[in-house]
């Protein structure tokens, strides 16, 4: 049965076939800035849709942007289609079976994410054309959400500078409003340059690279205690100076991410990073140079939006899952740990049931415990009054960057979550379009955030978006 709402039909009209190009997607999962077959599974999509595209959007061969509609205001609705290292999964199954020869996979549930929102975007479209209404929707495909930080140099760039108001989505545990707080995020590399030598005849000409990036690790392990209980540091090493011990490391580079609650206290601990490197590289005789590869900064509120959003939800209810969906999703819970579904109940300010998915909406304003990441999205909201979704695709409990996650981005469940969603955002586009109070009131609370508190890029002068995350 179709619902009254004529926006929701029409994103009914075409879930089909945008069901089909999140599995697409799925079964290509591509690595930050390395998503050529998805863009181009988007883009195509665009085409065929009527809208008029125009890819390598801010420079980055795998963003794009479809525009539909004349005069009025701009909706831009986000995607993404990114996947994950180390992920690969055979989907719909509830054991760990990693797809034979590939190493990444869409842990993340970005396939659903960018389908869902192009969607979303499809369906307002159709709804303008219907209406005879101005205004223009927008989708735009932005790449290398994981820590590539695509819509960050896209903010810089200007690319949303006409932009009236974001609207995106994630998938998640349960259908709520995104609490609006993230981590800001900087990723740095620091490279340590010594002097080779035979470790055996002739240590003491050595000056070990390697030694200098394990003196850093150990200072900033030291530091953990005496920063912000809500900030982060992670690192991974890019380069240990080799397989041969009996060669002395003359280079060797870690990779850090620094994370803190906002812009000023993330360049404030990255600062105190950067002092730890100086001082391994005085401890061992090295020397040292880092570079910024990418940055994020922390998510702005936009309650107006949040409201708006928050009724469309609460006007669908939740997602219409069955017996076989629950069915799935209890051997999934079951591969997890019982503090797994707790935390997840936590975290969204819910009380722990024994339901295997999202049977519910959780209330705006809802209060849960804080396990912050972080988001480029975050620069969107700096630049537009930006509002973002959870729907729910997924078994209650599922670690995000999981097995699990992937197993379960092609199942029923995830196709229903998909489309719930990309109702609720493509009825908020249109309360937007409809009531020019509602725009106006998202703008001037946009506007008195960024006069107490002005944006500035967290990306040097410069920089150039890191193409080659791995270099």
């Amino acid at each position: 049965m179709h619902n009254s709402e004529a926006i929701w039909r029409h994103v009914e009209e075409h879930a089909p076939a945008f069901v089909a190009l999140s599995d697409r997607v799925w079964e290509m999962p591509e690595l930050n800035f390395q998503e050529l077959r998805s863009a181009a599974e988007h883009a195509a999509m665009l085409r065929a849709q009527g809208f008029r595209v125009t890819e390598g959007t801010g420079g980055i061969p795998t963003a794009m942007m479809g525009e539909a509609g004349e005069g009025g205001p701009v909706i831009a609705i986000l995607g993404e289609y990114d996947a994950l290292p180390g992920l690969s999964q055979e989907a719909g199954v509830a054991e760990h079976r990693p797809r034979p020869g590939e190493g990444a996979g869409h842990g993340c549930g970005h396939n659903l994410l960018g389908a869902g929102a192009l969607l979303a975007a499809t369906a307002v479209k159709d709804w303008l054309a219907a209406q005879g209404l101005p205004g223009r929707v927008r989708y735009y495909g932005c790449p290398a959400e994981e820590g590539g930080a695509a819509k960050t140099f896209m903010v810089r760039d200007g690319v949303f500078s006409d932009v009236d108001v974001a609207i995106t989505w994630h998938p998640g545990p349960f259908v709520s409003i995104w609490e609006p707080v993230s981590l800001a995020i900087q990723l740095l590399d620091f490279t340590f340059s010594g002097k080779a030598s035979h470790a055996a005849a002739a240590p003491h000409l050595g000056r070990s690279a390697l030694d200098a990036v394990e003196l850093m690790n150990v200072g900033v392990n030291y530091m953990r205690e005496h920063m912000p209980s809500d900030a982060r540091v992670h690192y991974a090493y890019l380069d240990a100076g080799g397989i041969a011990p009996n060669v002395v490391q003359a280079g060797a580079t870690v990779r850090y991410l620094v994370r803190a609650a906002d812009l000023p206290g993330l360049l404030d601990l990255a600062a105190r990073v950067e002092r730890i490197a100086q001082g391994a590289a005085l401890m061992t005789e090295t020397t040292v140079t880092s570079r910024v590869v990418s940055a994020m900064s922390n998510l702005l509120a936009n309650p107006p939006l949040e409201q708006a959003l928050h009724a469309n939800l609460m006007r669908l209810g939740p997602p219409p899952f069955d017996a076989e969906d629950r069915a799935f999703a209890e051997q999934i819970r079951a591969t997890l740990t019982r503090e797994d579904i707790v935390s997840a109940h936590r975290r969204f300010g819910v009380p722990v049931t024994d339901a295997p998915l999202c049977d519910t909406v959780v209330p705006l304003g809802a209060v849960g415990e804080r396990m912050m990441g972080s988001t480029d999205v975050g620069d969107v909201s700096w630049a537009v009054p930006t509002v973002q979704a959870r729907g729910a695709t997924y078994a209650i409990g599922t670690p995000g960057h999981s097995w699990q996650m992937t197993a379960q981005g092609k199942t029923p469940a995830a196709h229903k979550g998909m489309v719930h969603v990309a109702k609720a955002m493509a009825g908020t586009a249109v309360d937007v379009l409809r009531d020019p109070g509602l725009l106006a009131r998202a703008k001037a609370d946009h506007a008195e955030r960024l006069a107490r508190t002005p944006y500035v890029s967290p990306l040097p002068a410069g920089l150039a978006p890191p193409l080659d995350m791995a270099g």
